[in-house]
């Protein structure tokens, strides 16, 4: 590697970057997962691809600052606390709501092993772990909703959010992350040797809901992070 090429690769590094898919060669094998398989997430490389300016925007490390307030528009003008992480949020309770669903339906048509009548849906236990899951559920996107609902309604008021409206928008996000993981790990067990089976559909959303909630946008380290903002110390780089 020559050194002109080596301070181009340091300048992308630090650079959000946009690529045609024609430009990108995917790496095989790279998206070998048990979880959200369909998406497709590879990684990928460029090599020898001019890249102009307007394809790019700066960024370096995690998004801490909103980089789009530029555009009219309230929605334009919250922090990124706001995007980053419900983002990933949004998509693990989808996911925990069609494993809900998924054991309704089954519940419905399975007679379980080792019982001479009734359907799965006259189990108390069954009948109480979809109870349950529905409200720990319900609980999570709640607090999700209003913590970004006061932000939204800080900036439409013409005031700045603090930094511990940030922090909570923050832990709603994983809060509301463990509380799908819960609801649905209540349904996976509620299912029997139906939910191991690899085409099951209680399988399907167990293995996507535990890969989203790997991400580090969800992850547990923020419940310290919010915590030292409360106590009024240095949240760390993470939480602006």
């Amino acid at each position: 590697m020559t050194g002109s090429r080596a301070a181009t690769r340091m300048a992308v590094r630090s650079t959000g970057a946009g690529y045609s898919r024609a430009e990108a060669e995917i790496v095989p094998g790279s998206w070998d997962v048990t979880g959200l398989r369909g998406t497709g997430s590879f990684d990928w490389t460029v090599e020898e691809v001019f890249l102009p300016e307007r394809r790019t925007m700066p960024q370096v490390g995690i998004p801490l600052e909103n980089q789009w307030s530029r555009w009219p528009g309230l929605a334009y003008q919250l922090p990124v606390q706001c995007w980053v992480g419900p983002h990933h949020s949004a998509v693990i309770t989808g996911i925990a709501r069609a494993g809900i669903n998924a054991l309704i339906e089954l519940a419905g048509g399975k007679q379980p092993r080792g019982r001479p009548v009734g359907l799965l849906c006259d189990s108390p236990q069954v009948q109480d772990a979809i109870g349950r899951a529905d409200a720990i559920l319900n609980a999570g996107r709640a607090y999700r909703t209003t913590m970004i609902t006061e932000l939204w309604n800080t900036l439409a008021a013409g005031r700045e959010t603090t930094l511990e409206q940030r922090a909570r928008c923050r832990l709603a996000s994983t809060y509301t992350a463990d509380s799908a993981r819960e609801a649905m790990d209540l349904m996976y067990r509620a299912g029997g040797s139906t939910s191991f089976k690899r085409e099951s559909r209680l399988a399907e959303c167990w293995r996507d809901l535990h890969a989203v909630g790997q991400t580090v946008t969800l992850a547990p380290e923020w419940y310290p992070i919010g915590g030292r903002v409360y106590l009024g110390m240095e949240p760390g780089p993470r939480l602006r």
